[in-house]
């Protein structure tokens, strides 16, 4: 069914019971998605758990065995040359030729984009201005950084003017100044009115990325909302306070009704969400009792916890996200 027009207008991707078999494995079992136009859209999941599938199949590379999708207002099996002309795609590795100079490569893509010679290096010298790369134009790739590398990438492929940008892992490899850089690139993009869908292991970057995240598992979509409804779901936040003294401990202990303690290390958890009014209810009661602590953290539920619950799997070292502490 062809979605209304004001669902056509409101959202850059409409999916709805997206399925797709690779022989008898399901990789995707009738996923739902509408993702609005202008806005960070993360997906996220363990290895296998069908986002590059998923991927490949909204940018037109591969076709799903069931369900509908429009993507940029078009109908992805009946106009897919619509669809591509309307997305750009950046894989996980620079699809960059590092034979060529910075400018040859973004004259490759004009060439590609069937763009004629003065718009090409209109829009070249452009975009290369705007991703701070005019310096290095001149120079072969492969003597670049990896994050001038991952720039230019990006760069190529808004050499079309897409609407709609499928982005997997932009900053795997990246440190972190650059992986910063990226990131504002991303928030300018969006600010722009181009969708931007994401698929990525760092968690931190989907929590400062995204407007709203969906969890795949399993070809299944297993939660779904902003990265706050997502935390709201999983419990376990409390907040940490720290006594000089044994003594200190045990009276703070005799104030709270359900705690945990750490007699070793003079620590004390109060079940708490860490908001002002958990806050100011717990340094109240001290302050009642007379009872100074000498440190106090707040630990909040973060991507780490609804991914690992969601999901009931670990990651690797390297996917880790943010600290889950913060000390005030």
């Amino acid at each position: 069914m062809t979605p209304s027009t004001a669902t056509a207008v409101a959202s850059a991707i409409t999916t709805t019971g997206l399925s797709k078999s690779f022989g008898d494995k399901v990789v995707l079992a009738g996923i739902d998605l509408r993702i609005p136009e202008g806005s960070i859209f993360a997906l996220l999941g363990p290895n296998g758990a069908g986002k590059t599938t998923t991927v490949q199949i909204l940018s037109t590379l591969i076709s799903a065995d069931a369900g509908t999708a429009y993507v940029a207002g078009h109908d992805l099996t009946r106009e897919p040359g619509a669809v591509r002309a309307a997305i750009g795609v950046t894989g996980q590795f620079s699809a960059v030729d590092g034979l060529l100079t910075a400018q040859e490569n973004m004259i490759l893509m004009a060439d590609l984009n069937h763009l004629n010679r003065a718009e090409g290096r209109r829009r070249a010298a452009g975009l290369l201005d705007r991703f701070e790369l005019t310096e290095a134009a001149a120079k072969p790739v492969s003597t670049l950084s990896g994050g001038m590398r991952r720039k230019l990438d990006l760069a190529m492929t808004l050499m079309g003017d897409p609407r709609i940008i499928f982005l997997d892992e932009p900053t795997t490899g990246l440190d972190p100044r650059s992986r910063r850089t990226m990131w504002q690139i991303i928030r300018g993009l969006a600010a722009d009115g181009v969708t931007i869908f994401l698929t990525t292991q760092y968690l931190d970057e989907a929590d400062q990325l995204a407007d709203r995240i969906a969890v795949l598992d399993h070809g299944k979509l297993v939660a779904e909302g902003t990265p706050e409804e997502l935390k709201r779901r999983i419990p376990g936040g409390h907040i940490r306070l720290q006594f000089a003294d044994a003594d200190a401990l045990e009276s703070a202990a005799a104030l709270f009704g359900s705690v945990t303690r750490d007699d070793e290390a003079l620590t004390l958890n109060v079940p708490g969400d860490g908001g002002v009014p958990a806050l100011r209810s717990v340094l109240d009661t001290l302050d009642r009792a007379s009872i100074k602590a000498e440190a106090l953290t707040v630990h909040t539920p973060d991507l780490d916890d609804v991914f690992l619950t969601l999901t009931g799997r670990s990651r690797s070292g390297d996917d880790a996200g943010s600290p889950k502490e913060s000390t005030r």
